[in-house]
Order: structure tokens, then sequence, then C-alpha cells
């Protein structure tokens, strides 16, 4: 019986194995064993390759596609030539014979709801396979849901990937100082930090906007405006997160190895306290990278304006458009037995939304457990 000849270990210039990549190989063999990480990461992906192909997508990233159905509420056709100031639809009223195999059917009394399709015919003239959104059912113009989550992933992902990143740093490095030194940089950080912890952050949000937001003409502008905003309030939660985990880091045979040593505190901070306290940050992140969108939609939704236009494509802009209109909807749906609740409006905004951010927890906890020796299975 002959023993299976080891795997070479990957040597540095003087002929010993290279610690750096032999812990790379290690964290992405535990990463690899776990499903629910590896779920995690193929959604990401996922997403990131319809951002990055979102570049090439037929549709403006200052607002979505004006489209018009050729059905009014009468179900008498409109001129898409003089009416209409985008593209052109095929509708039909329900309950009728469509013109044509690409034709969608709407109720006539709401034309512009134009429903979720399955219908590959409908990519000729569309596509419509989420359906529409509008805030004025009874009219001719719609949106394209579609065209919004295509396009709305690159501002989506960009802003929570920036925004989370950036206050996750800021904490890091600040709950790592006064966690570390204690004393009076210990105070003088937490105290700061209590004062932003103590205001209500979609407040706190609201008011930087409204104060200096009327500085800002361009989009770009505004975007990195409401980065700023929402970084302003989301570092003060890292930093109190760190900082605890800190306080036992600093305590560690290690550290005091390391002193004993002769390290420099700036040298500990960044080769032992941060490496071993950044765990619970990756936790804190993944379920903060879902709140950024939502975030942006309720800021949309109580009427402050971010965007140029208020069909902006981006995720959380489309849910506070379905939040509006849903609620009418509803209500008119309970007195007209023939109305056709849009519920994809809110679903695919929302399922969109949620496994965006299921994908990043599902990945964050895998690399947690694949880069904290004690909890790896």
């Amino acid at each position: 019986m002959t023993t299976p000849t080891p795997a070479p270990a990957v040597l540095t210039g003087k002929g010993r194995p290279n610690p750096q990549i032999a812990q790379i190989k290690r964290t992405l063999y535990f990463l690899s064993r776990n499903t629910l990480a590896i779920i995690g990461l193929a959604i990401l992906l996922f997403f990131l390759v319809v951002a990055i192909g979102a570049s090439f997508y037929p549709a403006p990233n200052d607002g979505l596609v004006t489209y018009c159905g050729t059905t009014t509420s009468n179900g008498a056709g409109v001129s898409g030539a003089t009416v209409c100031p985008g593209k052109v639809i095929c509708t039909y009223p329900i309950n009728t014979p469509p013109p044509s195999t690409n034709c969608f059917p709407v109720d006539p009394t709401n034309p512009s709801q134009v429903g979720p399709t399955v219908n590959l015919a409908h990519f000729t003239s569309g596509p419509l396979p989420f359906g529409s959104l509008t805030l004025v059912p009874s009219g001719p113009f719609f949106f394209n849901t579609f065209d919004g989550l295509i396009k709305g992933s690159q501002w989506s992902l960009g802003v929570a990937a920036g925004v989370v990143t950036s206050g996750a740093l800021i904490g890091l490095m600040l709950g790592s100082i006064a966690g570390y030194f204690g004393g009076l940089v210990d105070e003088i950080i937490m105290r700061i930090t209590d004062i932003f912890l103590s205001i209500p952050a979609l407040l706190l949000t609201l008011v930087i906007i409204a104060s200096i937001g009327y500085e800002f003409s361009t989009l770009d502008g505004r975007v990195y405006l409401l980065m700023l905003a929402f970084i302003i309030t989301w570092w003060p939660s890292y930093t109190r997160i760190v900082r605890g985990q800190v306080l036992i880091t600093r305590e560690q045979k290690y550290v005091e190895a390391s002193k004993a040593s002769g390290a420099k505190g700036g040298r500990i901070i960044r080769k032992h306290i941060i490496p071993n306290s950044i765990y619970p940050v990756l936790v804190s992140m993944s379920l903060d990278v879902g709140s950024v969108p939502l975030g942006i939609g309720a800021i949309i939704f109580l009427g402050f304006q971010i965007f140029p236009t208020p069909y902006f494509p981006e995720w959380g802009t489309l849910a506070a458009l379905a939040v509006k209109t849903l609620p009418g909807q509803l209500n008119l749906c309970a007195i007209d037995p023939n109305c056709i609740f849009p519920w994809w409006q809110g679903f695919f905004p929302g399922i969109t939304l949620f496994m965006f951010a299921i994908s990043v927890n599902f990945l964050s906890d895998g690399l947690r457990d694949a880069l904290d020796p004690r909890l790896r299975r």
C-alpha cells in the first residue's frame, strides 16, 4: 500500500512555506465546504454580472423608459407617434381577442398596469416580463419594472457597497483605537459615538440632505451627498461593536507576547487586534447592505427628491413607488370586482432586495466560519 504524495507547499524565496498563501488556501477550502456560503456567492456574482451588463442595456441611467399602451380606458386606440413620448407597447382590454401574439392584456379601467408575462414573443416589443410600474394607473403611460431592476443594479449595489464599506472601515479604525488604548482616547471617541447613536439614523440623514442638498445640482453630487449622509449615520454602530471585541482581544496571550517583544501599538493593532476583531463586523455588514436601498426608498417615500426623476432606476426607489401605488389600488379593488391588483409592482423589487441581502448574509457567515479557527467545522 503506497502513501499518497502530499501537495507541494508554496515556498518563499528562502525555501519556507508562504504563510499568507497557505492561509488563503485554507480559507477557500473551508469556504467551499459551506453550502449556504456558495449559494450566497453565486447569487451575489449574478447581481454583479447584471450590474456590469447593465452598462450595455438599452435603457437610460437617469430614468426609466416611458412606454405607452395602444388602448385607452374605453378600448380606443391612441396614436403613438403624436401622443407617446417613448416606446409603444401593444395592449388590449382583457376578455377581448388579442390583436397579435405580442400584445399584453390589461384592465380597461387601468390600461397602464401591464402584468408580468412568460410569453417570449413579448421580448420583441418590450420586454415586460416583470410587468409595468406607474403612479397613474388610469393613464396610458407606464414604466418597465424589468428595465428598472436591470439599470438599478448599478446604483443599488454601488451605493450599498460604498456606504457599508466606508462606515465599517471608519468604525473599525476608531473602535480599535478606542478599545486598545482606553483612557482619555476611549472616552473621547465613545462619547462622540454616543452622540451620533442618540440621534435616529433616518432623521439625521434627512437633516443632512435637507440642509445642504440644495448645493448639489448634479446627479453624481446628490448621490455622493446621499452616501455621505448614510456613512455619517452608519459608522457609530460599527465603532461600538469593534470596541467591545477589542476589549476582549487585547487581553489575549498573543497580544501580551507581541508587547513583550517590543512591538509598537500601531503594529499590534494592524497585525493582531483588527484581524481578530473583524468577524462581528462582517456579520453586521451583511445585515446592513440590504438596508441601504430600503433607506433610500424611505427617503424617496417621504418626498425628498434625491434623483432627477421620480422614476429613477434604483431598487429602493422602485419599492417606494410601489408602496405609494399599492394602497390606492387595494382600495379600488375592494369596490371593483373586475380590478386586477398589481401585486407585481411591489413583489419584484422586494424579492430583488431580499435576494441581495440574503446572499451577502450567507457569504458573510461563511467567511466568518472560514476565517475564524474557533468556528471551523
